[in-house]
């Protein structure tokens, strides 16, 4: 079951988003009546979360000896009225897809 979060952005207004409830277990009764959640902290607090892993992927990347002409990060992200934002483990074995291109 999906359920929205409300989550305030810095110049006041607010986004809703969207995501899949994996906490519900059991029965549900069909008209719940619960109102949207919102966020404890702002869209842009809860990226600020995710941005120190971003860098250090990229500051690594570009430290290479042969330094590519494109580096591309790829990875997904969970939001939570609770958590913010977090990075979502995108299989077993990853959480990040990475493209180097040189054009040499």
């Amino acid at each position: 079951m999906n359920s929205l979060i409300e989550f305030p952005l810095e110049d006041g207004s607010s986004i809703w988003v969207e995501v899949r409830d994996t906490e519900t277990r059991g029965l549900v009764p069909a008209a719940r009546g619960d109102l949207p959640a919102r966020a404890a902290q702002t869209f842009e607090a809860a990226l600020e979360k995710v941005r120190p892993a971003a860098q250090a992927i990229i500051q690594k990347l570009r430290d290479l000896p042969d330094t590519p002409d494109e580096v591309e990060v790829e990875f997904g992200l969970k939001l939570s009225a609770e958590a913010g934002a977090i990075i979502a483990a995108g299989g077993v074995e990853a959480n990040y897809r990475v493209t180097l291109k040189w054009k040499k």
